[in-house]
């Protein structure tokens, strides 16, 4: 079988992509297809590198029983756009500072069209509440159900608190 490579990006890579990155991964497992897919995630911004994600969304994975508190915020490198054949920007502003780094050949999608089928841009939770950090859950699960699905793998089954939606 052949594996899928996707990144997940946003700005710093402690808030939006690496929920994303840990949800997909979260999902792939679930369906027994770990072996089928390379997930990582980075930011388009350094400021973060090396740090892990931050504690409200460290704290919204784990109340959805995803432990992230392991993943560490890195900045997107020249060699992601030759490994990745799919990059996921979270937001129309990330989208747009991909396409100014990456090569013609580089497969960069904005996540809510590729993922959500609806255009809109996740958006960042970092100067917010834990409400925002909720939905941006939310609106990342649903994105990252759909793109499994659309892989033509049949849908992941969420069990426990996972799939919840508050």
């Amino acid at each position: 079988m052949t594996s899928i490579s996707i990144l997940f990006v946003c700005m710093g890579n402690i808030c939006r992509s690496p929920l994303a990155e840990a949800i997909f991964r979260h999902l792939v497992t679930e369906a027994g297809l770990t072996g089928r897919f390379t997930i990582d995630s980075a930011g388009t911004g350094g400021w973060h590198e090396g740090e892990p994600p931050d504690r409200r969304s460290v704290a919204t994975a784990q109340r959805h029983g995803i432990d992230i508190a392991g993943l560490r915020g890195r900045r997107i490198q020249p060699a992601d756009f030759n490994s990745f054949e799919l990059i996921l920007a979270m937001d129309r502003d990330n989208l747009a500072t991909l396409g100014k780094i990456a090569p013609p050949e580089a497969n960069i999608r904005l996540f809510g069209d590729a993922a959500l089928g609806t255009g809109e841009d996740i958006p960042d939770p970092y100067y917010g509440g834990p409400d925002g950090f909720e939905l941006v859950y939310t609106r990342l699960l649903t994105g990252c159900s759909s793109l499994l699905e659309a892989l033509g793998v049949e849908r992941a089954s969420c069990s426990g608190n996972t799939s919840s939606v508050r």
